[in-house]
């Protein structure tokens, strides 16, 4: 790693990579056997019926170059509330917005513990509110009789 670059550097330019959905970016910002844990039942998995643990470069490309935009259609944002450095430990505090492919809006805030290998992902856990991703992905239908 260049000295001139940062975790915080490196954290903001793999973000941006996930976002762009471009396979060779987000590769790049991979350790080959990178790993990205994320709470079981969480809305993405269940919605893509996917797994909730990706393992490998490839496993997590995919992910983020086909089956995420599958489901966040548009609008995307992800906003940097904090980023805490401690040696090849980062931490990030981030909400998330975007719209789902039927229209409705989601929002959420997540907590990724992130360690790096020689200036890359290595491996994420993902924490997230699972049970409010879950009523925004798959909201509560009404009856007709209102109940």
């Amino acid at each position: 790693m260049s000295p001139d670059i940062t975790q915080n550097d490196i954290i903001q330019n793999a973000f941006q990579a996930f976002a762009s959905t471009d396979p060779d970016r987000i590769s790049a910002v991979l350790t080959e056997d990178a790993e990205w844990l994320s709470p079981p039942g969480n809305a993405v998995a269940v919605a893509l019926e996917r797994t909730n643990h990706m393992v490998g470069r490839e496993a997590i490309v995919r992910f983020f170059a086909q089956d995420f935009p599958r489901l966040y259609v548009s609008d995307v944002a992800l906003s940097f509330q904090g980023v805490h450095v401690a040696g090849e430990r980062v931490v990030v505090e981030a909400a998330m917005t975007a719209t789902l492919s039927d229209g409705n809006h989601y929002s959420n805030d997540y907590c990724f513990v992130i360690a790096l290998r020689d200036g890359l992902i290595h491996r994420v856990r993902e924490y997230v509110d699972t049970a409010r991703g879950l009523r925004m992905v798959f909201p509560p239908v009404v009856s007709r009789t209102g109940r």
